[in-house]
């Protein structure tokens, strides 16, 4: 998806800025509202931001390359919760077969894990967003690490 000229310039604010929040962005955008603000972040960038665990506003690590002119390359760091890091533990590594939620729940068992299955969707979407984790679409959606185990540093 190309992006508009303002869209860039307003990417790069989120760049500049993050975490930031709604009422930030609203006064920087001049933006009647945070409200004003959400469906601009919906309607133009949802690729290109995720919320992090404080429900601030942060670029993915591909909107921040779009915006530097910096290829993705060795170590990025990943800041998640425990729960997401024993979900890294046990995803399969970029070039092998993804693999489902349930699966991912399966073998968080075997760690002693016992999640509910939602929970482990919702971990496994954040953990994309944030550009850990690949989601393959199949049939049903599939995850695997985005980059190798060893190139990954979890901030917990």
């Amino acid at each position: 998806m190309s992006l508009s000229e303002e869209a860039q310039e307003r990417l790069a604010d989120i760049v500049e800025r993050q975490p930031t929040k709604n009422a930030e962005l609203q006064a920087a955008w001049g933006m009647d509202s945070g409200s004003a603000v959400h469906s601009y972040l919906e309607a133009e960038l949802s690729e290109h931001y995720y919320r992090n665990d404080n429900s601030l506003i942060c670029a993915t690590p591909e909107a921040e390359a779009l915006v530097t002119g910096e290829e993705l390359e060795g170590p990025r760091a990943v800041d998640t919760d425990a729960f997401g890091a024993a979900i890294l533990d046990v995803l399969p590594e970029p070039e092998e077969e993804p693999q489902s939620v349930v699966a991912t729940l399966q073998d968080l068992r075997e760690t002693g894990e016992d999640p509910p299955v939602g929970e482990v969707r919702s971990a496994l979407h954040t953990l994309a967003d944030r550009g850990a984790v690949e989601r393959v679409r199949t049939t049903v959606p599939t995850f695997r690490l985005a980059l190798p185990r060893a190139d990954l540093e979890v901030r917990e």
